[in-house]
């Protein structure tokens, strides 16, 4: 039994024994709410305005980031990132966002770096103290992604056993803050936030009663709160329109289910994944996706509309979210790459991808951008024929955080040994780097 496994296990009995479960408060929507006729923002292709992309499912539109780089070659910018998170970066305007983290001071923040520059912009504190004993130990308290609506940014931390959802301006003024609900922490909080028409959501699976709660953008008041299991599960909401139909999914707690994200009432259950699921789902015009996890493994694929399995495989991605391009389902895993027919799960090939990931794959230009917890980033082409490989490039030693890919750049959060310590570092990435990078 590995080291890992050993102390999640003991962690899961812990928790499993000794936390108590407090019902939750459900909030449905006021009568005369305009959830439904409010518009999601919309973004120019070269933003990346929240998790997994503009649209959500870790697509990016630029055809021409690079495919090769190192510490000195194509490199733009890079900037020290203060504290950690693995919060991926959030790209907007001229700026870029991330939220983190100093584990000596208990402080969360949300920092701002200049897109062309990476000179930092402004840095706002926005908690201290209150945080959790119990983690993961590759975990941080600054997983969840900055969101944005264009006017606003929206972070979500937790701490004194609460989870904090805020809103700030865009150049980092403290509009509000909402508490969603209680929190009973084992490993750390992860899911990132929604943005979805009038609201923003968040998910809150924990050991003391979880929930999905809805946020209104401009007020913080709490416009539907829904009760979900008491298990502790990871993984980010997602606002996907398939068959006509808007729908919030979530994995996890045995099961993928679907909810109305204007109502947050549930539409179907399916059961499948398991217990603990750490990725987003994805989906194309007919069929969810999800995979986890612990202690079970499953990769399952779920029909939009009735909630019924289609089909379902042994193999599993804990901690990372999949992509599905062209009728194919990609999987990076710590066991390989797979690569499936998403309308009949056969299986069309595996590849190898050395190293452990927690980050998960994005697409742009026909390449999938896989980055290992070392460091490592293989380039490989999303293709149903086999696994090619383009490039394989490395940064810093220590990688937990998503890419972001726009406006053919790429945005790394990565953190570097330095003299027997630790510090996190935002690269910019781009074929058009200046020779003079700087420190």
């Amino acid at each position: 039994m590995t080291n890992r496994l050993s102390i999640w296990m003991l962690a899961l009995l812990a928790a499993t024994g000794c936390t108590k479960v407090t019902p939750v408060e459900e909030i449905s929507v006021p009568s005369g709410a305009v959830i439904a006729d409010a518009q999601t923002p919309q973004f120019p292709p070269e933003d990346w305005p929240w998790w997994r992309g503009p649209n959500r499912d870790g697509h990016s539109p630029s055809e021409s980031a690079p495919v090769e780089w190192s510490e000195s070659q194509n490199v733009v910018w890079r900037t020290d990132v203060p504290g950690r998170g693995h919060a991926a970066p959030t790209v907007v305007g001229d700026r870029v966002f991330l939220a983190t983290a100093d584990e000596g001071q208990q402080t969360q923040s949300v920092v701002a770096f200049d897109r062309r520059t990476g000179d930092a912009a402004w840095e706002t504190q926005l908690s201290q103290g209150g945080f959790p004993t119990a983690m993961h130990q590759n975990s941080t308290h600054a997983n969840s992604t900055v969101a944005c609506d264009g006017e606003r940014l929206f972070a979500v931390f937790l701490h004194h056993d609460q989870v904090h959802v805020y809103a700030l301006s865009m150049e980092g003024e403290q509009l509000w803050n909402t508490t969603a609900g209680r929190f009973v922490s084992v490993y750390g909080y992860a899911p990132s936030p929604v943005v979805y028409k009038s609201v923003v959501i968040i998910a809150a699976d924990n050991k003391g009663g979880g929930y999905l709660a809805a946020i209104d953008r401009e007020s913080g008041d709490i416009v539907w709160r829904k009760q979900r299991p008491a298990e502790a599960t990871f993984s980010s909401p997602v606002v996907a329109t398939v068959g006509g139909r808007d729908l919030l999914v979530i994995s996890g707690c045995d099961m993928v289910a679907a909810y109305d994200p204007v109502s947050g009432e549930e539409v179907w259950t399916c059961p499948g994944t398991t217990k603990a699921t750490c990725g987003t789902a994805v989906w194309d015009s007919e069929r969810f996706f999800a995979s986890g996890g612990y202690p079970g493994a499953q990769t399952i694929a779920v029909d939009a509309a009735s909630g019924k399995e289609v089909w379902s495989t042994a193999q599993k991605c804990y901690e990372q979210s999949m992509l599905v391009s062209d009728g194919l389902l990609f999987a990076v895993t710590n066991n390989g790459v797979f690569c499936w027919n998403s309308a009949t799960g056969e299986e069309q090939w595996r590849g190898r991808a050395g190293g452990k990931f927690s980050a998960s794959p994005v697409l742009a230009g026909g390449n999938i951008y896989a980055v290992n917890e070392g460091g490592t980033c293989y380039v490989f082409r999303a293709v149903g024929s086999g696994f090619e490989l383009v490039a394989e490039n490395r940064l810093g030693n220590e990688v937990f955080a998503t890419p972001t890919i726009c406006g053919g750049r790429i945005y790394f959060r990565v953190a570097e040994s330095l003299r027997g310590g630790r510090q996190e570092r935002l690269y910019c990435i781009g074929q058009d780097a200046e020779a003079d990078i700087g420190g």
